[in-house]
């Protein structure tokens, strides 16, 4: 049954001795950690931007890593520390860097693992569009090679990764806005046979509903501006991995830790509230008379729910739907809504609503925005924590004033 995608998986199963996610988010980081000699419950936030060193002997004790301590803000912080630790605990990885956002991460990740003149990115035709265009645009300039594939065209990616110079895969997983979702483990090995990386765009699965790490990815990028931190006031992103290749990106970093490591402890909550909205929702609207399709990959009509059942806990806080009217029409629906703010962005406690024609794709042609499949009657609905009930009331009563 659907609700499988909600409660149960077959994605790959932790060990019993591996506290639960629920207990990771409050608890990492910080009862052991770089703040376990403080007896604040709060995570303190370290300010400063110097740290200073009793004597000679404690700085080259430093230096040669038999002391773990801090020098300057842009090596690394105490706080942000708790956060990057936490965030390692969640996606099983040995190392994360916290970024000043998540294009940042993304950049990070590919100028430092990517050399220039000499590299090769394959990516997607549906990655996040920046990341895209950053690729297309900026490694192209670089000496990079880039090769963009259709995200489950197996036999192309075959094809490119035959030809022995592919230095790293990117793409994100489920995609933004028709939810697609790639075989992780299946491009991993594919990658991993040729000896290129793999880079997986986690952001609007979460740390709650997939790990791409455990399933072969050998980094995970987010936005944690989105369910992160979950309540739209900061602006962050993260890299998880290896520490071998963490450490190797790690001389772009830093940036705010704390009310990211508030919204970590009440992320499992808000997720889950967010998983069985959006199913709910996704099953209501597919019956809807008013509604053409509905991409939604907890959906077992979606042919994206295969891949999401065998790798995420749940399918996530958004939907995105084809209304059976034309660009006018979805606008008078958009305006009708009494709950969701008109806003970009995902994956806060607020419901969030727009039409990508609008938001994302205003003065594009209409070839360009059928390259990327986007149509006028499109609508993108991020759920917050508000009551179903709610909000399938507001759903129904905006269709009408269509």
């Amino acid at each position: 049954q659907e609700d499988a995608v909600v409660a149960t998986s077959t994605a790959p199963k932790t060990n019993r001795a591996t506290p639960s996610d629920e207990t990771v988010v409050v608890h990492a980081g910080e009862k052991v950690g770089s703040m376990a000699g403080t007896d604040s419950i709060t995570t303190p936030i370290v300010s400063g931007t110097t740290h200073w060193f009793k004597n000679s002997d404690d700085l080259i004790a430093f230096k040669e890593g038999r002391r773990h301590s801090f020098e300057y803000g842009r090596y690394g912080n105490p706080t942000v520390k708790v956060l990057e630790d936490k965030i390692s605990a969640l996606e099983r990885a040995e190392s994360t860097l916290v970024t000043s956002s998540g294009m940042n991460a993304i950049v990070a990740t590919l100028l430092a693992l990517v050399p220039p003149s000499a590299g090769h990115v394959v990516t997607t035709t549906e990655c996040y569009s920046e990341a895209r265009a950053f690729i297309r645009d900026k490694l192209s300039r670089l000496g990079i090679k880039v090769t963009f594939v259709e995200l489950n065209d197996t036999e192309t990616l075959k094809a490119v990764l035959d030809k022995g110079d592919v230095t790293l895969y990117y793409t994100d997983s489920p995609t933004n806005p028709h939810l697609k979702c790639i075989d992780i483990k299946l491009v991993a090995e594919l990658c991993h046979h040729k000896g290129a990386l793999v880079c997986i765009d986690s952001t609007l699965a979460s740390p709650i509903n997939q790990k791409p790490l455990t399933l072969g990815a050998d980094i995970v990028v987010h936005s944690a501006t989105k369910y992160i931190a979950g309540h739209h006031d900061v602006i962050a992103g993260c890299i998880s991995g290896s520490d071998a290749l963490i450490s190797r990106i790690r001389v772009w970093h830093h940036d705010i830790a704390y009310m990211i490591i508030r919204g970590l402890k009440t992320m499992a909550l808000r997720v889950d509230t967010q998983n069985r909205t959006a199913l709910r929702m996704a099953r209501l609207l597919e019956n809807h008379p008013m509604i053409e399709r509905v991409y939604y990959p907890g959906l077992t009509t979606s042919p994206w729910h295969h891949i999401a059942k065998s790798q995420m806990t749940g399918s996530g806080g958004i939907i995105s739907f084809e209304v059976a009217s034309d660009l006018h029409g979805v606008m008078r629906f958009i305006d009708a809504l009494e709950i969701p703010f008109i806003a970009m962005s995902l994956g806060g406690c607020e419901s969030l609503v727009q039409q990508p024609a609008v938001m994302s794709f205003w003065g594009q042609s209409g070839e360009e925005k059928a390259n990327n499949g986007i149509k006028d009657n499109l609508v993108r609905f991020s759920f917050g924590i508000e009551k179903f009930e709610d909000l399938k009331d507001d759903v129904l009563q905006a269709l009408k004033k269509i």
